[in-house]
């Protein structure tokens, strides 16, 4: 790999007066340098979210080096094995698919809905022929339901009348909660959200918490709002995968690595508990 290093110098201000320093062109300062890149053990990546009433599922891929092409690469010789908080075994199978309701593939699948209860602990163990081994640990956390669903239009005309949307829920007494808001518009709650929050209640432990958004409601929008009680190791995956795309490819930003919740590997294993609730937005 050759990166092309070019050096500038401007015009220096001196005590005594400004002076322009003049240096060659910056072609001159060109130097190509040849960078080994140390070798890559390919990992396996897993990628779970088990919800009640739900069918589980999960996608297990390889990573691949950073600057490699961004193709998914999916190992044919993997056994998952989901442990039921009851101590019962249940594989999930090699079934590659997508879903159509989600858009979302996967590539493993069991066969019945998922029974979970808050407080239900739900462990994965996936591994293959070549000796890579991932396990996870997950606990289906306590239901907090959103009390609310409030709006407001601003003073405007036309195409300008825009509306707020307020969501309101009680953070229960004890520390340590852990928060994902989602909020939608026109029912596309399985597409890319028009505001996802990530916050704890570090600042609001035990009260009634309002999150409202900006004017970006129109009259007569479907607004979803879903409110996920998530815990830490979720919070912290959902954070870091944040601040590493932000700094992709920003020369100015601090590298960020993944915080994953799953050892042995890469990726996430968690259980989702969420409340939803819609509003539609008078004309």
């Amino acid at each position: 790999m050759k990166h092309l290093l070019c050096f500038r110098f401007w015009a220096a201000t001196l005590l005594s007066g400004t002076a322009a320093l003049t240096l060659p062109a910056c072609g001159d300062f060109q130097k190509d340098i040849d960078v080994p890149l140390p070798t890559y053990s390919a990992e396996l990546v897993v990628e779970c979210y088990l919800e009640p009433g739900v069918v589980p599922r999960l996608t297990v891929t390889e990573s691949v080096p950073y600057l490699a092409a961004v193709t998914p690469v999916v190992p044919l010789d993997v056994r998952v094995t989901l442990t039921l908080p009851n101590g019962r075994e249940l594989p999930l199978p090699f079934r590659p698919g997508r879903d159509t309701l989600t858009d979302k593939f996967h590539t493993h699948m069991g066969t019945a809905p998922l029974v979970a209860r808050p407080g239900d602990t739900f462990r994965l163990d996936v591994r293959d022929s070549k000796g890579r081994h991932v396990t996870g640990t997950a606990t289906m956390t306590e239901l907090v339901p959103i009390d609310s669903m409030e709006y407001k239009f601003n003073d405007k005309t036309g195409d300008e009348r825009k509306a707020y949307i307020l969501t309101t829920f009680r953070d229960p007494p004890t520390p340590g909660n852990y928060y994902r808001l989602l909020m939608h518009k026109r029912d596309s709650i399985y597409r890319a959200p028009d505001q996802d929050r990530l916050f704890e209640d570090l600042l609001f432990n035990g009260r009634s918490v309002p999150m409202g958004t900006s004017y970006r409601f129109s009259p007569g929008d479907t607004v979803t709002s879903t409110l996920y009680h998530i815990d830490a190791a979720y919070y912290r995956f959902r954070r870091s995968t944040r601040d590493a795309r932000n700094a992709n490819g920003n020369p100015f930003a601090q590298p960020s690595a993944i915080y994953n919740t799953v050892q042995g590997g890469i990726g996430v294993f968690t259980i989702l508990n969420y409340q939803r609730r819609r509003i539609v937005l008078p004309l």
